[in-house]
């Protein structure tokens, strides 16, 4: 944690304690880039200059070294994680830090022009991450200190003066064996730390060379357990090491929380140490994974997927045997402040059928369309891959035939969904209080689902992966017992199978027997949305067939509005400020119609409070008494 700050009451009364919540985006950091052959600055708002830490660095898009570079050491010397050589200097790979992250030189490991690269930052904070190096004095009880102020669940080792073994200690492998970060080995009985458990300020070494000879220089790294002092009420762990056991039926693994980083190693028999996270994509369908004891490129590996409390791995997707992991929670944790953080659209002018979308924030959901012409509303997420799209105005499963685009693009996305023209793409970032997506599998009788949206859930929109069938739609206004259907116009229906008549919380929601949210063995995506105070409201307006407001709570208007009519037929429009939202005409969209846009209405006016309905809006919008649902984002 941040250290205590003492702040004065002034008038020379005294001094209240107070302290500064920290949360995994202000620690720890995943950033894709592509290189240019120079030098670059990456920028992932990580405090590396004041608070020291980490740099792991791997090319994506070829063979080449990981290269680790840590403060401590000067953050020019690098260690190569695939072989055992010594650490060395180099102004040309990670060149400097800063308060908010690092600079590259032109080395190929690190900055080869058009090659994709990884980079995954970690600060030194306690009880997350700690950096420590000493110099071995041959003696066995050697114990070294640390700042990691709890026990460490992992520790690295590597000899930096020469050739050494990456020697790594893991809670769940006991005092009294190791494993080789840089080998695809199997854990094995070793008394390199002394058989002796580290504590919240030491570990203890034997005399190896590997971790202890005398006169060799070192460098430990050491990852925190489920220390839970993060968050806004510095309750929450960030953290996690941790083993599990696969038999060949696949399994679920329980963390608490969504993770976005992974390390993972088979410790009883032979393989390699796999590296997972979300920007790179871990789904259901398939994971991109990097090898710390390999220099090869990304690739295709086991099918590992994040679940709202886990990760999860089905049949046959990972060797049986009994494998370790570090696995670091899913950011944003903090709520966030700004709407134009989570959510943008953008307008592509191009007649091709690959398109780039720029958002400004790493994109979880984009629904996209053609704007002047017919075109299915395509809705792509990060959490099932962009191998598996769904389209809200027909009921067909997802189709999973080609890669549709690509998500590990720092602000934005891009799109290869065959469509072209001008097209429009709404993106939205996953955050608290404003927004989440779960993918479920169905039991077939009633049940919960976890989420992380962290407040309770005011619209839900839930669709069948694996089958033909309708999108389900929950509004606080219609309640529990009451459904709506996205890709059709109908009113409001009556069931008390589909939301199981049960008000969400603000960690989990309730379905039902319905076919359409829970079928046995079936596989779900739900969209979960809340009203965020200046940045999203969920709400419901009854409408007066005249010029109507609606107030949102926001201060310069709404950038986004969709709205259905409930109490009778009406289809689900769309506008955004991107097309326009004028006190003329403003185009809209609908999401249950392949219809192109419509530019020649003028429905809604901007509002710096939100949005106005106008007179001349139709029934489906706006007629006397008429109920209404709908979504706005600042």
């Amino acid at each position: 944690m941040t250290p205590p700050i003492f702040t004065s009451l002034g008038f020379g009364f005294g001094y209240v304690l107070t302290t500064t919540e920290e949360y995994v985006e202000d620690i720890f950091s995943t950033y894709v880039y592509t290189g240019n052959g120079s030098s670059q600055t990456i920028t992932n708002g990580i405090d590396l200059n004041g608070e020291g830490g980490l740099v792991w660095v791997k090319k994506r898009s070829g063979s080449q070294n990981h290269r680790l570079q840590d403060t401590v050491q000067g953050i020019t010397k690098s260690g190569i994680s695939n072989i055992t050589s010594a650490y060395e200097t180099s102004a040309t790979r990670v060149t400097s830090v800063s308060s908010t992250g690092f600079s590259v030189g032109n080395d190929s490991d690190v900055n080869e022009n058009t090659s994709t690269y990884a980079s995954w930052t970690f600060r030194k904070t306690p009880g997350f991450f700690d950096v420590v190096t000493y110099t071995g004095n041959g003696v066995a009880g050697r114990t070294v200190a640390h700042n990691l102020g709890s026990v460490p669940g992992c520790i690295i080792v590597k000899r930096t003066d020469t050739t050494g073994n990456w020697v790594v200690y893991h809670r769940s492998l006991g005092n009294s064996n190791t494993i080789n970060l840089q080998s695809t080995g199997a854990s094995f009985s070793s008394p390199l730390f002394n058989n002796t458990t580290p504590t919240n300020t030491e570990f203890t070494l034997n005399n190896g060379g590997d971790v202890n000879g005398n006169g060799g220089t070192y460098v430990a790294y050491l990852f925190a357990h489920d220390d839970a002092q993060f968050g806004t009420n510095e309750d929450e762990s960030i953290i996690k090491c941790g083993s599990f056991t696969e038999s060949g039926s696949g399994a679920a693994v329980t963390l608490g929380w969504e993770p976005q980083w992974l390390l993972i190693k088979r410790f009883s028999n032979t393989g390699d140490w796999i590296l997972l996270d979300t920007m790179r994509l871990m789904t259901s369908s398939g994971a991109n994974g990097l090898y710390p004891n390999l220099s090869s490129a990304e690739s295709a590996t086991a099918a590992i997927s994040p679940t709202s409390t886990g990760f999860a791995y089905g049949a046959g997707n990972l060797g049986n045997g009994d494998y370790i992991y570090i696995a670091i929670r899913r950011g944003l944790m903090k709520t966030p402040t700004d709407a134009t953080d989570v959510f943008a659209a953008d307008k592509e002018v191009s007649p091709t059928y690959s398109k780039t979308f720029t958002s400004g924030f790493p994109v979880d959901l984009t629904v996209t369309t053609l704007t002047s012409a017919t075109s299915s509303k395509y809705w792509l997420n990060r959490v099932t891959g962009t191998s598996d799209r769904l389209v809200s105005d027909s009921t067909a499963a997802a189709f999973t035939g080609q890669d549709n685009g690509d998500f590990d693009r720092m602000d934005g996305w891009y799109e290869n969904i065959g469509i072209a023209g001008d097209a429009i793409s709404w993106m939205f970032r996953r955050a608290p209080g404003f927004f989440d997506i779960v993918a479920y599998t169905g039991t077939g009788s009633a049940t919960t689902v976890t989420h992380n949206l962290a407040v309770v859930p005011e619209l839900m929109i839930i669709k069948k992966r694996n089958g033909a069938i309708g999108w389900a739609v929950y509004h606080q206004a219609l309640g529990a017992s009451a459904y709506l259907f996205l890709h059709g116009d109908s009113s409001e229906g009556a069931s008390s199978t589909f939301f199981n008549a049960t008000t969400p919380t603000a960690s989990s929601f309730s379905v039902g027997t319905s076919t359409y949210t829970n079928a046995s063995s079936d596989t779900y995506i739900a969209y979960l949305f809340a009203s965020l105070a200046g940045i999203s409201k969920v709400g419901s307006y009854t409408g007066t067939g005249s010029t109507l407001d609606v107030n949102c709570g926001f201060t310069a208007g709404a950038r986004f509005v969709l709205i259905k009519r409930a109490d009778s037929t009406g289809d689900w429009y769309v506008w955004d400020s991107t097309r326009g939202i004028v006190s003329g005409n403003d185009p809209y969209l609908l999401l249950n119609s392949t219809a192109a846009e419509v530019t020649s209405t003028d429905y809604i006016d901007p509002l710096n409070s939100g949005f106005t309905v106008t007179s001349s809006a139709p029934a489906a919008i706006n007629a006397l008494n008429g109920e209404y649902i709908f979504l706005a984002i600042a």
